[in-house]
């Protein structure tokens, strides 16, 4: 099914009958840094081409309603005291959103939304990010409260973690809310700094590898990895008192003390430790425009997520062997919170339909599934939509 940003305002003047601000929320890619977010380091996400769009105004009988085209569902809101539901599931996301803007003393006026897109969902693209994002910017704009855009993804995040209950790190939101087009940005997770860089692909571009699998363990294992690397802080603290996250240690720091970071506590801090090192080193190969040197760190991340971090599975270590052993990839790895979604790969533009052609085959051959595909462009993070842009609802 076709959607176009007007089909969301059809639908909702169809609901409605009222016109009404439009925002449009993307998923994002991170080019390198993958779980350093919640370990307040480094990360090099960017904002894209998939998005999440809302329809919203006020309501004239003083109720709220939320309508999911996705779905085809209608969700009635209580704007005094928003709790979360055990379904539909999806209100959850919006919801925390609600909850924090009654608790920070954000006045709401009643009203209708209707929303829906074209992030695949558990591809790791953030769906959730951009609608919790998208959501918040669109309640900011409704009832002019011009609250910071920090503040929004903050509170974008806090939906995340006490609504849908996945202790996410910021950069999910972070990216959604900030990207800029044709730019990745480098963000320190601890401060909330960060820059922009010019992504010069040239005669590159990026390709995700869908590997349309999603272990169920994912949110269990994402909540315990985060366990284990406070474990790793806590010993690690007892002998260097200025250790307060993994931001702080090091890789001599954690290697020292590998006997009493027990169990899988010593690979999850080496990994962690190791990655926030390497994005900043790759920030300088992005600098002197070495995408080569670029890419292969992302293979190198991909090692660590797989044999440290242990959040890759056997499907996508194929597609990063896959794609290692094609001379028109440069960098490829596993993307996201990891046991499944997709691998994001740095493929010569020339060579993208020879690329794309043999890992499908290969891919159906080793796991009988039909691999789907995105070429993703970089563009702007979460704003009042100004044109009528094409998209896919999936």
């Amino acid at each position: 099914m076709e959607l176009t940003v007007q089909d969301v305002q059809s639908k909702f003047k169809e609901l409605y009958q009222k016109e009404p601000l439009v925002v449009r929320s993307p998923g994002r890619i991170n080019l390198i840094g993958e779980h350093t977010d919640y370990n307040d380091g480094f990360v090099m996400p960017a904002a894209i081409d998939r998005e999440t769009v809302f329809a919203i105004s006020e309501s004239t009988d003083g109720k709220s309603e939320i309508y999911s085209i996705k779905y085809n569902q209608h969700y009635s809101v209580d704007l005094n005291n928003p709790q979360p539901v055990k379904a539909p599931a999806w209100a959850n996301y919006l919801l925390g959103v609600i909850r924090q803007f009654v608790d920070k003393g954000y006045t709401l006026k009643p009203f209708r939304c209707v929303f829906g897109g074209n992030i695949p969902m558990g591809a790791g693209l953030s769906s959730s990010a951009s609608v919790e994002c998208g959501f918040a910017f669109a309640l900011n704009e409704l009832n002019h409260h011009a609250i910071d855009k920090k503040e929004l993804i903050k509170i974008a995040q806090w939906s995340e973690h006490n609504f849908v209950g996945v202790k996410c790190g910021i950069m999910d939101q972070f990216a959604s809310m900030m990207g800029s087009e044709n730019h990745v940005i480098l963000l320190d997770c601890r401060s909330l700094e960060y820059r922009y860089s010019p992504l010069e692909l040239k005669d590159f571009t990026i390709v995700l590898c869908d590997s349309k699998v999603k272990h169920s363990l994912v949110d269990s294992e994402y909540n315990t990895r985060r366990n284990e690397c406070e474990q790793g802080v806590a010993i690690l603290k007892k002998y260097y008192p200025a250790i307060n996250s993994l931001r702080d240690a090091t890789e001599d720091m954690v290697r020292k003390h590998k006997d009493e970071l027990k169990g899988k506590v010593f690979d999850r801090c080496l990994y962690v430790v190791q990655e926030i090192a390497r994005v900043q080193l790759a920030s300088q190969d992005l600098e002197r425009h070495d995408l080569k040197a670029f890419g292969e760190k992302m293979f190198e991340t991909h090692e660590g997520l797989s044999k440290l971090y242990e959040v890759s599975c056997p499907e996508l270590d194929f597609l990063v062997e896959q794609a290692k052993a094609f001379s028109g990839v440069w960098g490829a790895r596993v993307m996201g919170g990891g046991f499944g979604g997709c691998t994001i790969n740095l493929v010569k533009k020339e060579e993208v339909g020879s690329f794309l052609s043999t890992v499908r085959q290969a891919y159906a051959d080793r796991f009988g599934i039909a691999m789907e595909t995105y070429i993703v462009n970089i563009k702007d993070g979460t704003s009042v939509s100004k044109s009528i842009e094409k998209i896919t609802l999936h």
